[in-house]
């Protein structure tokens, strides 16, 4: 419901950095509250995509490149717009399994070693657009390794599937 408040403009209003109000390539990009916003060491930002039935990295095809550049290109114009911060500064991702399931992609400086900005969570942006581009299907047909805590429901799922 937070992300909902956020796109409706029941929440955060004040806080938005930038919005495509497109509803299918659009999105709207406001801070993280891990970031106070008061130094750029450990910039954070979130793109929440205005398209509701996309979950996660998994429901991703070629259909969607649009969005995806839209974003990529225009959040990285509105941070450097707003906080002077390069493109070439960024680490843009999403995660796999996400924290929740509606699309979202991370914008933190490169510099800061954010929860979940490692390789075994982080789908680099520009990855998943040179993937899709090459296959609509990348996401759909591709393992996925990701790591999970032994107290998360998920993984006791797997335990006990037999697959842990």
């Amino acid at each position: 419901q937070w992300v909902y408040n956020i796109l409706e403009k029941k929440a955060e209003a004040d806080r938005i950095v930038h919005e495509n109000p497109d509803p299918s390539n659009g999105f709207v990009l406001v801070p993280d509250l891990k970031w106070n916003q008061n130094q750029l060491d450990d910039l954070y930002l979130i793109a929440l995509v205005h398209r509701r039935e996309i979950r996660s990295l998994r429901d991703l095809r070629a259909e969607h490149l649009p969005l995806l550049r839209n974003v990529l290109q225009e959040g990285k114009e509105a941070i450097v717009k707003r906080f002077g911060v390069p493109g070439s500064q960024l680490r843009i991702y999403l995660h796999y399994q996400p924290s929740y399931y509606h699309l979202h992609v991370h914008f933190t400086a490169l510099g800061y070693d954010a929860p979940g900005s490692s390789v075994e969570r982080a789908h680099l942006l520009a990855d998943v657009i040179d993937n899709l581009a090459m296959d609509s299907m990348y996401y759909q047909k591709r393992a996925l390794t990701f790591p999970l805590r032994a107290d998360e429901p998920l993984f006791k799922k797997f335990q006990e599937a037999g697959k842990v």
